[in-house]
């Protein structure tokens, strides 16, 4: 079974996953691009009886493109957004790509391309790689 854990800067705030994900994304919206203040997000979305979350964390609620809640949990030392969970799909959470060690991961797909900034190319998942 894969285990892998994502964690803050600082490490004090994680979430360990098992198995595969579900779904791995990069997002174009301009709400992602605000909360990263990067050109996109790449969640990795797992089931949340798949994980299990550690250590203090603050958190922002804020209205998606979906038109639902999405509950982000943050780490209120160093700030890094580590996983949120999607009122949308209330049985996944995703943790951004970037607090993986794992550098294996890869999007299987983008949404909101039409947000896309001009420069951005993603290059598409192999198939021997996790989506």
């Amino acid at each position: 079974m894969v285990e892998r854990t994502a964690r803050c800067s600082c490490g004090a705030l994680t979430i360990k996953a098992t198995d595969e994900p579900i779904r791995i994304s990069a997002c174009h919206c301009d709400s992602c691009k605000r909360r990263t203040g990067s050109a996109f997000s790449v969640a990795v979305f797992y089931r949340i009886d798949r994980t299990i979350a550690g250590g203090p964390s603050s958190r922002y609620v804020r209205t998606g493109d979906s038109g639902s809640p999405i509950e982000f949990h943050f780490c209120a030392t160093c700030g890094s957004t580590v996983f949120w969970y999607p009122d949308f799909r209330p049985e996944w959470v995703g943790i951004a790509i970037g607090c993986f060690d794992d550098r294996t991961l890869r999007p299987a797909q983008e949404v909101y391309e039409q947000d896309r900034l001009d420069w951005v190319t993603i290059a598409p998942a192999r198939p021997d790689t996790p989506s």
